[in-house]
């Protein structure tokens, strides 16, 4: 049976705890790079977030082979695997990954570990790094993408605007996003999207801010220099506007500005369009970083309608040292307040396609909220959340 054995599939569920990097996910890198060193140069010095994606991502997938759920787990595992790409994993790794996460599981699991148990580990283990091998392997578009950093810009106080030249063109859809690597970071992959739409001459620009206790986010916005030479993975994310699917409401909270901006001037290749209405969060108002270009594409597209929010009624004594984002007259009044507060104040726009961006838990509380005031789920749309 094995595969469709769903109480063996469930003991090696079980086996794996998404909130225990340490325990068997550990145990499975430690014996994965003694078995085969090679691999050991591809991931970051420190593991842990490593573990924890890897942890998350067995999980889930164990957990939809429970249910005998097959398309959505091969769909991931195949773009996990073109995905990998970018680290140098070689075909070869995939066999000693798969013997490694083998001996781990049956030694974790001891005496639960039976004659079905070990059948099911063994195809379901076939199966996540064949679909990962045959993907990357099939797979002929570039690896990576490289370019240079032409322009850092600083714009307030932990936000930067980088613009790069990526040293050929890289295809993706407005409101996707992008593992990148800098120099300062070897090896230490962050997600970015970027705040335009693809260029064919290679432009692109990400706008980051610094998190706290973040390496790379702090890295980027305070020593990020022209010159600098970056790496971007393929693109993810199916985050879109359906121009046939009826008006649409954005929530951009600070730098998840960045894909509602891109999808927003994608739309202005069209005359017409949905109407748009976004909601652009920040702390204070010299936070709201880009309203000036969004009153320069608003007052070319009447189908665009900008909501600014802060936080905060004043900007604080620092904002002096940065320039002021204080846009012409044109956009709605400068609203006080928590962004889900202010959005659902005016209803559950149930009616709308409803695109969320932003840290983690202003998605999930922007997301709530609204379900709460009674938009159907299925109308959100918002990236995975990675924290």
């Amino acid at each position: 049976m094995s595969l469709n054995d769903r109480d063996a599939l469930a003991v090696l569920h079980a086996a794996i705890d998404p909130d225990d990097e340490n325990g068997l996910i550990g145990r499975f890198y430690t014996r994965w790079f003694s078995l085969d060193v090679s691999p050991r140069d591809l991931f970051p010095p420190d593991m842990g977030g490593q573990r924890a994606a890897f942890a998350h991502a067995l999980n889930w997938v164990y957990g939809e082979l429970v249910a005998q759920r097959a398309e959505e787990p091969v769909a991931f595992l195949a773009q996990l695997g073109r995905d990998h790409r970018k680290f140098g994993v070689l075909p070869e790794h995939y066999e000693t990954l798969g013997q490694a996460l083998h001996a781990t599981l049956r030694d974790e699991l001891a005496e639960a570990w039976t004659d079905a148990v070990d059948a099911a580990a063994r195809q379901s283990l076939n199966l996540i790094t064949g679909v990962m091998r045959g993907a990357a392997e099939a797979e002929e578009g570039p690896a990576w993408w490289d370019g240079t950093v032409i322009e850092h810009l600083r714009i307030s106080r932990d936000l930067a605007v980088i613009r790069l030249q990526l040293d050929r063109p890289m295809p993706y859809h407005a409101g996707q996003y992008v593992n990148v690597a800098v120099p300062q970071c070897p090896r230490r992959w962050r997600y970015l999207t970027p705040a335009i739409p693809p260029d064919d001459s290679g432009a692109i620009e990400f706008h980051v801010r610094a998190v706290s206790g973040g390496m790379v986010s702090n890295a980027i916005v305070h020593e990020t220099q022209p010159g600098d030479r970056w790496r971007l993975s393929n693109p993810h994310g199916g985050l879109q506007v359906d121009r046939d699917g009826g008006d649409v409401l954005m929530v951009a909270g600070s730098t998840g500005l960045a894909p509602l901006r891109s999808i927003v001037m994608d739309l202005t290749r069209w005359g017409v369009n949905p109407r748009v209405h976004m909601f652009f969060g920040g702390r204070y108002p010299c936070e709201l970083y880009d309203l000036p270009t969004l009153w320069q594409i608003a007052a070319h597209n009447p189908w665009l309608s900008v909501s600014p929010v802060s936080e905060h009624n004043r900007n604080p004594a620092w904002a002096a040292d940065y320039p002021d984002v204080t846009p012409p007259r044109g956009l709605h009044l400068r609203q006080t307040g928590k962004l889900m507060d202010v959005v659902t104040k005016f209803g559950n726009w149930g009616d709308r396609q409803i695109l969320i961006c932003g840290g983690p838990e202003m998605v999930r509380a922007t997301k709530a909220a609204l379900i709460a005031k009674g938009a159907p789920p299925d109308r959100i749309q918002h990236d995975p959340l990675y924290s």
